[in-house]
């Protein structure tokens, strides 16, 4: 065990302007000589969806590398932690090799993380690749059915959106669907499963979107962005949501989080890109 040291530590709230409305992540900015035993210690006790570490990079491109870890093990990609880690070393005095872009370091290689234009407190990343792809296989699909409580008419599509976490992807026939679901967590081992349904037009969002994670210590995420980045893919992909749009997700948890989402067709920031603001809720030093 190491000799402890004071580490700056922060916990930010993200895909929320408003302290408390969105995902918390602690975050440790000094985390060079913590062993992968203490990391996941830490994020164990601090109970949240993920924890994460700030590193030097490996990799001569990124800015920085990150680790990301649940209460139950380490992931090698996650949305928000991409989001708050990136604010977090930003904060911490992090200036980027390249102007406007910073390049993050993870287990599913280098993301890149961009500011909105006109909107200070919101990041975006570049949905990474998918690694695993295509409609759910008979046997997946029935066990989704009996995790999720409900009958095949009642869903309009399952598909692989795995881009780390193993994301698979349910649309139902709308945002109320979504929002009446009662998991069996007993009955969804093994999978990591994204719902998404819409609302109707000119509402605040378009689409409400919840996420289980039970294997993770996290039966459900408050708002999840490396699910919107799959369902993005998938959905923008096949032409069923549009180019851009918001979603909500956390209303079973109290929350009200929104995530941005856009598909850029060509140019320098091509790609599918997940937005959200980042708010700071604490700032301290962690003994460790």
């Amino acid at each position: 065990m190491n000799t402890p040291l004071d580490r700056r530590t922060v916990v930010l709230d993200v895909f929320t302007a408003e302290p408390l409305k969105g995902n918390p992540l602690a975050v440790v900015i000094d985390a060079e000589g913590l062993s992968d035993a203490q990391m996941a210690a830490y994020a164990r006790w601090t109970n949240l969806s993920e924890t994460t570490f700030l590193l030097p990079p490996t990799d001569p491109a990124a800015d920085y590398r990150v680790r990301i870890f649940t209460p139950g093990g380490e992931l090698p990609f996650a949305g928000h932690p991409t989001l708050g880690s990136c604010q977090a070393w930003l904060d911490a005095g992090g200036v980027p090799r390249e102007a406007g872009v910073v390049v993050q370091e993870c287990g599913v290689g280098l993301v890149q993380v961009r500011q909105i234009d006109g909107a200070p407190s919101r990041l975006a990343f570049s949905a990474p690749p998918l690694r695993r792809s295509g409609p759910a296989e008979p046997v997946v699909m029935a066990q989704v059915m009996r995790a999720l409580r409900i009958c095949a008419d009642a869903v309009l599509g399952v598909e692989w959106i795995d881009n780390g976490p193993g994301w698979l992807g349910v649309r139902l026939r709308d945002a109320a669907a979504v929002r009446a679901l009662v998991p069996d967590f007993v009955a969804m081992r093994g999978l990591n499963v994204g719902v998404i349904g819409a609302w109707p037009a000119g509402g605040a969002v378009d689409v409400e979107v919840r996420a289980f994670v039970p294997d993770l210590g996290v039966p459900e995420d408050p708002v999840t962005g490396s699910l919107n980045a799959g369902l993005a893919q998938w959905l923008i992909g096949s032409g069923v949501l549009p180019a851009r749009y918001v979603a909500g997700q956390g209303h079973a948890l109290g929350r009200d989080g929104r995530v941005h989402v856009e598909h850029i067709a060509a140019g320098e920031w091509a790609g599918v890109w997940i937005a959200g603001d980042v708010t700071r809720c604490i700032a301290g030093t962690l003994r460790l």
